[in-house]
């Protein structure tokens, strides 16, 4: 059996002008990294504002499992498929960061047969937009510390400074640092740390910012700490927005790649979903809206974390709306959070399987009735899942009024998503209406609290005396009306990795809280997630190396 990486070297890709040219996109708009890949001009993506919109799908999960769900193939599989049935379809997608790729959950470019291409350079260095946003998010780190240095004009609180520097790798041992010693020209002692560059406000603001205008304000007002009376410290008064700008003002333009049946696919922006909001960029989407009849794009992790924050966070602040969403699982993967063994996921168990249904039920009710959407459940079949099996999650599911498709996208690409494209089609060709999980005018922890009970399934929410004060303080300060974005764990429900299944009344901890004044959300941390991953025992790159002619290998 070939690997990732073998198909995707295998590949016969069309030059990305072939590409382009399918959706209208003359040469004269198309900024070529080689002969297959580009980024798209903005002033083309300005000319196709007033032209109608086509049908956005979104794409999510259950909880995520070591037993894995694919929902990134089946994201490009569907893309593959719809195409096949005479729709022009886009797929819109995040970048892949080197954290994982180097760690241990892999790249975002999809798997098997339904992959993006060139596999190697999108799970790689790319077009350089996670190094110009690190480079943003870095030097406006540089003017807070270099602004104290002179003379502190602002008099800013170096023990309230907020902003943090960002690397794109699991580095633990940078989440907290002291920098500045050395001595008095090394500028003023302080306690300082590390985020990965997918948790930065920078990141966040990319991804929803609609024009260089937009990015630039946005930009300006991040708050990068407090002054000795308290009072927020803009990046707009280091002078620094300007300067951040100038070097994301490239990476801006959405990239063009295509898939293994050289279909385009936008793929753009890459915040973690359990950790940020976990969606692509909003000038991405728009812009596939525009020029496709299906646009499918897809959410970080499983349906409580990206999905909710696709809807709360970039509807809510865009006004897009899904015609249709997709929910993929796997029988093995439900056998896990039903009790079952990695080790022991092959046979068949119907026990654990009931067991673990509760998780996709979950999952089920809250797209349909929180959020509003027609949903079909995708299942990523394996050879070894049986017919007893697959008619229990299928009557489980027509009981909640969803139907289940089973899908081959990995095995024979957009030919085993045909019957999903289908169904999709059929779903959004009717009505829906997207309903919020909570309103613009509920308080921060009241927003928190209703995501916590209506889509985890929590009894209630805590926090401290502390976290209470600075969540009154900021809705003072005029950020009430903020949605929220939660950082959890991504494997449970609740904060507490270990739960599978779909555990309920338990309560959700809020333990720190940060503003993001230019993403314009407030971000709740919950449980003992890190914004600054770190490698695991033995990470991927250990396998990952190139050969005497220059090839990738061991890269998935």
């Amino acid at each position: 059996m070939l690997s990732d990486i073998q198909i995707a070297q295998k590949a016969t890709m069309k030059r990305i002008t072939e590409v382009a040219s399918r959706l209208g996109i003359a040469d004269d708009y198309l900024e070529p990294y080689g002969h297959y890949k580009a980024k798209i001009s903005l002033d083309y993506v300005d000319s196709l504002k007033g032209k109608p919109d086509g049908k956005l799908v979104l794409v999510t999960a259950i909880s995520p499992t070591p037993a894995g769900e694919g929902k990134t193939t089946t994201t490009v599989g569907l893309g593959d498929a719809l195409n096949r049935i005479g729709k022009k379809t886009v797929i819109c997608l995040r970048e892949p960061s080197l954290g994982p790729v180097f760690g241990v959950k892999g790249g975002a470019a999809g798997g098997g047969y339904a992959q993006i291409v060139p596999m190697e350079d999108i799970n790689l260095h790319f077009t350089g937009d996670f190094s110009a946003i690190a480079l943003a998010n870095n030097l406006l780190a540089a003017m807070i510390d270099n602004h104290i240095n002179h003379g502190n004009a602002l008099d800013i609180d170096p023990r309230r400074i907020t902003w943090k520097r960002v690397v794109d790798m699991n580095d633990r041992a940078l989440r907290d640092i002291v920098v500045g010693i050395g001595g008095t020209a090394n500028g003023f002692v302080r306690q300082d740390g590390f985020d990965i560059v997918v948790a930065s406000e920078v990141m966040a603001i990319f991804c929803l910012a609609t024009s260089v205008k937009d990015l630039k304000k946005r930009l300006g007002d991040i708050v990068v700490g407090y002054t000795r009376d308290q009072k927020a410290v803009h990046a707009r008064d280091l002078n620094a927005h300007g300067a951040m700008t100038v070097l994301l003002k490239e990476a801006l333009k959405p990239n063009l790649v295509q898939t293994l049946e050289n279909n385009p696919a936008f793929v753009h922006g890459g915040p973690f979903a359990n950790i940020a909001h976990g969606c692509n960029s909003v000038i991405a989407t728009q812009s596939a809206l525009k020029l496709g009849e299906y646009v499918v794009t897809e959410a970080g992790f499983g349906a409580d974390l990206g999905a909710e924050k696709f809807i709360d966070i970039k509807c809510r602040k865009t006004g897009l709306k899904p015609s249709a969403c997709v929910l993929v699982a796997t029988i093995r993967a439900l056998k896990y959070h039903g009790g079952k063994d990695v080790k022991e996921l092959n046979g068949e168990d119907l026990v654990a399987l009931e067991k673990g249904l509760v998780n996709l039920e979950r999952h089920v009710s809250n797209v349909t009735n929180n959020y509003g959407l027609p949903c079909v459940v995708s299942i990523n079949r394996f050879t070894f899942d049986t017919d007893a099996e697959i008619n229990l999650v299928t009557d489980r599911m027509k009981a909640l009024g969803v139907n289940v498709v089973l899908a081959e996208h990995w095995a024979k690409g957009g030919a085993g998503a045909e019957a999903l494209a289908h169904e999709v089609v059929r779903l959004s060709e009717q009505p829906s209406g997207m309903t919020y999980v909570y309103e613009d005018s509920d308080s921060l922890l009241e927003k928190m609290k209703k995501v916590a009970t209506k889509i985890y399934g929590a009894a209630d929410v805590s926090a401290s005396a502390k976290v209470k004060q600075q969540l009154k303080t900021w809705e003072e300060a005029g950020y009430g009306s903020y949605p929220i974005c939660v950082a959890k764990t991504q494997s449970s429900f609740s904060a507490d990795a270990t739960l599978r299944g779909a555990p309920s009344g338990h309560i959700v901890n809020v333990r720190e809280v940060k503003l993001a004044a230019g993403a314009q959300f407030i971000v709740m941390i919950c449980g003992d997630i890190m914004t600054m991953p770190g490698l695991p025992k033995v990470p991927s790159a250990e396998k990952i190396d190139v050969d005497d002619r220059g090839n990738v290998v061991g890269l998935f």
